[in-house]
C-alpha cells in the first residue's frame, strides 16, 4: 500500500465555493494547477473532491478518472486520494461503487458513514486485495473504538491501516483545540499500533494543531477544505501558502 504523504493538501472540500475564497479550485483544471503549486510548496499528496458543472460536490467516477488522468500528466509523482464523502447525498452503496468504478490508488472514507450498512464490511477487504490504500476518517473517540473493533474482527484488514484524526468538525464555530489531539493519538496507536496517521483541523488554529501532530509523530492534511487563514490570523493567499506554512514547521 502507498503510505500517507507527510503533507497532503485538501484544496476545496465538498462545501466551500469561490464566495468563500476566490482561489479555491472548483473545476479539474483549477484543481490540477493548485496541486502543482502545492507540490512546489511542499505537499506530496492531493486529497481530491470533484464538482459538477454547478460547482456541487459529486461522487462521479468519470470526473475522478479525468482528474487522475490530468494529474498523471501534470504531476505524476503526486499521490491523488479521492474521497467518498457523503455530504448527506450518498448512501454507502454509492460510496463503494465510485471506488470500484475508479480504482484509485488511495481513498478516504468515513468509517461511520460506510458502516451505516452492514454489507459494507466486505468492502474493506476487497479494497485491500485490490491494493487501494484506505484512510479511515475518525472524528472522535467513538470512531477510533469502532475502527479497533472492526480490525479485531477482521472486517478491516490489520495490515497498512491508515487514519485521519479530524479536529474541530463538530465543535462550536468549528474551532480546533491542539490539546484535544494527544488523547486521540494515544487511543488510536494503542488500538492499532502500526497505524499510519495524519491530522486535519478546522478553523484558524489549524497550524497549531498540525504542529502538534508533527510533534507526536503524525502527518498533516492542510488546505482550504478546513481553514482559510494563516497562523498569524491573516487570510491565506491560496492553498500553496497554507502548505508552505505547514512545511516550514
Amino acid at each position: 500500500m502507498t503510505p500517507l504523504p507527510h503533507i497532503m493538501v485538501a484544496p476545496n472540500g465538498a462545501r466551500r465555493t469561490k464566495v468563500d475564497h476566490p482561489e479555491l479550485p472548483i473545476d479539474i483544471s483549477e484543481t490540477v494547477a493548485t496541486a502543482a503549486a502545492c507540490w512546489d510548496a511542499g505537499a506530496t499528496g492531493l486529497h481530491a473532491h470533484v464538482r459538477d458543472v454547478n460547482g456541487t460536490h459529486v461522487l462521479d467516477a468519470g470526473l475522478y478518472r479525468e482528474l487522475l488522468a490530468e494529474m498523471a500528466k501534470a504531476q505524476p509523482n503526486m499521490l491523488v486520494q479521492i474521497t467518498t464523502e457523503a455530504v448527506g447525498r450518498y448512501a454507502p452503496a454509492e460510496q463503494r461503487q465510485v471506488v470500484i468504478d475508479v480504482m484509485p490508488s488511495a481513498v478516504s472514507i468515513s468509517l461511520r458513514e460506510m458502516l451505516a450498512e452492514g454489507t459494507a464490511r466486505d468492502f474493506y477487504n476487497w479494497a485491500h486485495e485490490a491494493g487501494i490504500s484506505v484512510q479511515h476518517i475518525l472524528y472522535d473517540a467513538d470512531d477510533i473504538a469502532l475502527l479497533s473493533r472492526e480490525v479485531t474482527a477482521g472486517r478491516v484488514p490489520q495490515d497498512d491501516v491508515q487514519g485521519l484524526l479530524v479536529l474541530g468538525r463538530y465543535t462550536t464555530g468549528q474551532r480546533s483545540d491542539p490539546d484535544a489531539l494527544s488523547p486521540l493519538v494515544q487511543q488510536l496507536t494503542q488500538a492499532v499500533p502500526d497505524v499510519d496517521w495524519a491530522v486535519c483541523a478546522f478553523g484558524p488554529t489549524e497550524t497549531d494543531c498540525l504542529k502538534r501532530a508533527f510533534d507526536l509523530g503524525g502527518k498533516a492534511r492542510v488546505g482550504f477544505e478546513n481553514n482559510l487563514f494563516n497562523a498569524a490570523g491573516n487570510r491565506a493567499a491560496n492553498n500553496a501558502a497554507r502548505v508552505a506554512e505547514i512545511a516550514s514547521l
